[in-house]
């Protein structure tokens, strides 16, 4: 049977890439997002998809059953479903920090702890959390987006450390600038002009499918060989 992987966020960019690139690998796919019918639309064989906001546990949790009833034990989980709510703390809206928080960190911890008994049972798995360049750095109108993606990487390097003796890996893949839809939770236009006028200035965005590859180079290196990050961005970004 083909092996099981989940990504979550998966009905655009680096989500998306990656179910795409993890399909024509011949994985088995439990694919969750809000938007049910961008998730149908990929047409991807061996796929379940499930309209689902990953901050509600319990249907996550009821979802990676009914995969696993169906495909067999999770092989991977890719933790890509974020938000990216940019502004100063002065004027931001409180509920974006809360947001941020239960989406980027929260529900990335959930779903750690929905496989993670599987995958230490069988003394295998991987788990992929993408985090941030801004998890690295800091940079301005981003300081709480910053702190969920610096969580994201404290939480995965932590994590590693209490499964490393399982036989499970952690993977930190950390973009810098790319081409998705992240910038459109952002409230503010003149925020949202900034970032797209440092973008041209460096020439743009990488693709979503570098992301993807990156993320199944590091799953396809033998178990006995954790990546425990990757940080990649275009390379004329020079911040």
């Amino acid at each position: 049977m083909s092996p099981l992987a989940i990504v979550t966020g998966a009905s655009s960019g680096i989500g998306e890439a990656t179910a795409r690139r993890l399909s024509k690998e011949g994985f088995s796919l439990l694919l969750l997002a809000r938007r049910f019918e961008r998730l149908e639309s990929l047409g991807l064989p061996n796929t379940l998809c499930r309209s689902i906001d990953v901050r509600d546990h319990e249907a996550v949790a009821i979802a990676v059953r009914e995969a696993e009833s169906v495909f067999g034990p999770t092989e991977l989980l890719v933790n890509n479903a974020g938000l990216m709510q940019l502004g100063a703390v002065a004027d931001q809206k409180r509920q974006e920090w809360q947001d941020m928080f239960d989406v980027n960190v929260v529900a990335l911890l959930n779903a750690c702890q929905t496989v993670l008994p599987g995958m230490t049972a069988r003394r295998r798995g991987t788990i992929v959390n993408i985090g941030s360049i801004a998890g690295r750095n800091v940079y301005g109108n981003h300081t709480a987006y910053c702190g969920t993606k610096f969580a994201v990487h404290a939480i995965s390097e932590s994590l590693r450390k209490e499964v490393a003796a399982d036989g499970v890996r952690i993977v930190v893949v950390a973009p810098g600038l790319v081409e998705t839809e992240l910038l459109d939770h952002t409230s503010s236009e003149d925020i949202k002009a900034g970032y797209r006028d440092y973008k041209a200035s460096v020439g743009g965005a990488i693709p979503p499918e570098d992301v993807a590859e990156a993320i199944h180079w590091a799953y396809s290196l033998p178990p006995r060989t954790c990546i425990r990050e990757i940080v990649l961005a275009p390379t004329t970004q020079d911040a």
